[in-house]
């Protein structure tokens, strides 16, 4: 081993792992200089910044120690930009701080931040995680920063395009001024050099020249493709290299669903990664291709940056990403650790310059080339097959009498068609791809299914018009002779779609797509025209229902709404146009030439003439209007003659009672209270003593003090 730590438990995890040849980063933060200062390092993506970090903070952390002691405070803070980078440099760090025994806790986002409050409570040497959550578990004190020895920013380029400036100033602020400083990046942009000068002291700044065009690892490829057949194109790309692992990037989270669905549908072991997936989920899809249960993962950007696979040799850019610098994040997540591998990136026509303008300021190397076509994967899938593991080796004890079985009734012949069959049953079939070649006058030949091509101008991942064209060409390698029609129960209200249809009619039936006319949809079903010479077989092999309650059945019965031969009967290669029954001499309409064509008058204003009002007329038995009624006289007194009150005085009745009313109906007057009161004005009380009032000057006499009938809060029982 060429290179040591000064920790001797980083040095045993090393030699564990064969880590025998350094990468120039690794080589760079050992040296003598680099030891315990604060170190700002740039190094392309894949270069092993993880394992590097993690050596040049051993000493620090650790210094002459064997080993860690007791969890407590957190010594080491990593911040990385997203929750998969995050979780993946937690694992780094375990086996490289494995004998070391640290107990390393990762506090990422869409994860439960109460399980992660108890985890810090029981203690931790080194704490990942991205800023947001940091800087809520910092903010509400589930986080003690206090004692940490060394803070390092991975990816801080990234982080401070995602705009986590704000949460990375938080953290550095509450940390003490004494702790070691890394700050990893790709490049150095003026905003990391600024964010450099705020928060470190006297860094060492290490520059790690990236290889000349690119990774030397990573063989860089363009496909020309046409706009309609990126999705074919990329199915092809995946048959024809057949990685262990496949990456494949959209800009869209909707292209990633829709990318993702049709590979399922073709029968690719694919996951989905995006942002609108929960923690939970995207954990389980990135453990699924870890595991081997899955092969392709088709992925947004979420997924360019930190993302390390094993076995990962194919990236394919099913669209183009934005700038260079991302195309290279996104292609580096193969040939990392000395491996090779392969990205490719589709070019449609209308992006060619695009494409020419990225690999330009990228500066790499790129070959440009048409999809992977039918043959060649045909002819990859026999050399594969006679390379296969299950045709080496020798047949053990439970097998020997099956295969005497087998060799005493079948030729060899038979043998060998059924191993082919099954071999490329586990296969997904090949697509039909043209070459645009980027010429001028160069035709596109006719495509497979011109039937459901989608609309003119729609991009990749976009919905689609799958209403059929009953005047499209037929390919050339469609069914060129008698076909059979079938039915389907489902159709444009369900979602019906040619290009999920075709594959799905190939598995259930065994046929080929080359036996398959046209994909007629409907509203409510849809028509698919068979070779004929298939059709019964397509039939006993397809009548059973599938998971999706799909069912297929011969079309027969002469009101169907385009005309088909019955199942069994020859068919035409297309349905023959509807005849409108011919009409009798007596039948037909007559037309009268005697009539005068419509002529337009000219529009003549009249002047508008005033008319005098005559009133409105009386209505029948009415009265003659008179003209206005007499004033009011009213009864009474006139206004402004009132008398003063007398509550005794009646100009009807003399009655002195004052209990008794003036009129039937009236009310009674106020006879004021029993036994006395103040008088009002002048005028002489109802009752009691004269009201004498009171001196000028005098006070209100002292009455008893206030008591409150209801008793206070405290005297209550």
């Amino acid at each position: 081993m060429s290179f040591l730590p000064t920790s001797p438990p980083l040095a045993r995890a090393l030699e564990e792992r064969n880590y025998s040849d350094p990468t120039p980063v690794q080589n760079a933060v050992l040296e003598p200089a680099a030891a315990g200062r604060d170190l700002l390092v740039s190094s392309q993506t894949g270069s092993g910044k993880t394992v590097a970090y993690g050596l040049a903070i051993g000493s620090t952390l650790l210094g002459d120690a064997e080993a860690f002691g007791r969890a407590g405070q957190p010594l080491a803070l990593i911040i990385a930009p997203t929750r998969e980078l995050a979780l993946q440099v937690q694992r780094e760090l375990a086996w490289l701080y494995k004998h070391a025994n640290a107990r390393i806790i990762a506090c990422v986002g869409g994860m439960d931040p109460r399980r992660e409050a108890a985890l810090l409570d029981e203690g931790a040497h080194v704490v990942v995680g991205t800023p947001g959550r940091l800087r809520d578990h910092i903010e509400r004190h589930r986080l003690d920063v206090s004692a940490l020895k060394a803070v390092v920013l991975d990816e801080a380029d990234e982080m401070l395009d995602l705009g986590f400036r704000d949460d990375l100033e938080f953290i550095l602020k509450t940390t003490p001024p004494e702790r070691q400083s890394l700050l990893f990046s790709a490049t150095l942009p003026k905003a990391i050099i600024t964010l450099a000068r705020s928060y470190q002291r006297d860094a060492l700044r290490i520059e790690v020249a990236g290889t000349p065009g690119g990774h030397a690892d990573i063989d860089y490829r363009a496909i020309r493709v046409y706009p309609k057949e990126a999705e074919l194109a990329v199915v092809n790309l995946l048959r024809f290299h057949d990685s262990p692992c496949s990456l494949v990037f959209c800009n869209t989270r909707n292209a990633v669903r829709h990318l993702e669905a049709i590979l399922l549908e073709r029968g690719f072991q694919a996951v989905a990664l995006s942002g609108e997936l929960s923690q939970s989920e995207r954990n389980s899809a990135l453990q699924a291709l870890r595991d081997g249960r899955a092969r392709v993962c088709v992925a947004t950007d979420v997924a360019a940056r930190g993302i390390d696979l094993p076995g990962l040799t194919l990236v394919i850019h099913a669209e183009l990403p934005n700038d260079p610098e991302v195309m290279q994040h996104r292609s580096g997540r193969t040939g990392r650790a000395g491996n090779k591998g392969t990205s490719v990136l589709l070019v449609p026509v209308s992006r060619r310059r695009k494409a020419e303008m990225l690999i330009a300021e990228a500066k790499i190397e790129v070959v440009w080339a048409g999809p992977p076509t039918q043959d060649e994967i045909r002819a990859l899938d026999q050399e594969r097959l006679l390379n296969d593991p299950i045709l080496t080796g020798e047949p053990g004890e439970e097998d020997a009498a099956m295969v005497e079985a087998l060799l005493a009734g079948r030729s060899v012949n038979e043998i060998a068609a059924a191993l082919v069959r099954v071999y490329r049953s586990r296969l997904p079939s090949a697509e039909e791809v043209g070459d645009p070649n980027f010429g001028r006058d160069e035709r596109r030949p006719a495509r497979a299914r011109e039937d459901y091509a989608p609309r003119e101008g729609a991009r990749f991942g976009e919905n689609r018009d799958d209403s059929p064209r009953s005047d499209a060409p037929r390919h050339k390698s469609g069914p060129r002779g008698d076909t059979v029609w079938f039915r389907l129960n489902i159709g444009r209200k369900d979602g019906a779609d040619p290009r999920q249809l075709l594959p799905m009619l190939c598995r259930r039936g065994k046929i080929t797509r080359d036996e398959v006319g046209a994909i007629r949809i409907f509203d409510s079903e849809t028509k698919v025209e068979i070779d004929a010479d298939v059709a019964e077989r397509f039939y006993e092999l397809a009548k059973a229902v599938d998971r999706d309650k799909i069912v297929i059945e011969p079309v027969t019965g002469e009101d169907e709404r385009r005309p088909a031969k019955p199942f069994a009967e020859k068919a035409s290669h297309a349905p023959a146009p509807y005849a409108r029954p011919e009409r009798g001499a007596d039948e037909r309409p007559t037309r009268n030439f005697d009539k005068k064509p419509y002529e337009k008058k000219p529009y003549e204003k009249k002047p508008f003439e005033k008319k005098p009002y005559e009133g409105k007329a009386p209505r029948e038995g009415a009265a003659p209007y008179e003209g206005k009624k007499k004033a009011y006289e009213g009864k009474g007194k006139p206004f402004g003659a009132a008398q003063p009150y007398d509550p005794v005085r009646s100009d009807r009745d003399a009655v002195s009672d004052p209990n008794v009313s003036f009129r039937p109906g009236a009310k009674k007057p106020y006879a004021g209270k029993p036994g006395g009161g103040k008088p009002f004005g002048d005028k002489p009380a109802f009752g009691g003593k004269p009201f004498a009032g009171r001196a000028a000057g005098a006070g209100k006499p002292a009455g008893k003090p206030f008591k409150s009938k209801k008793p206070r809060r405290d005297d209550r029982g």
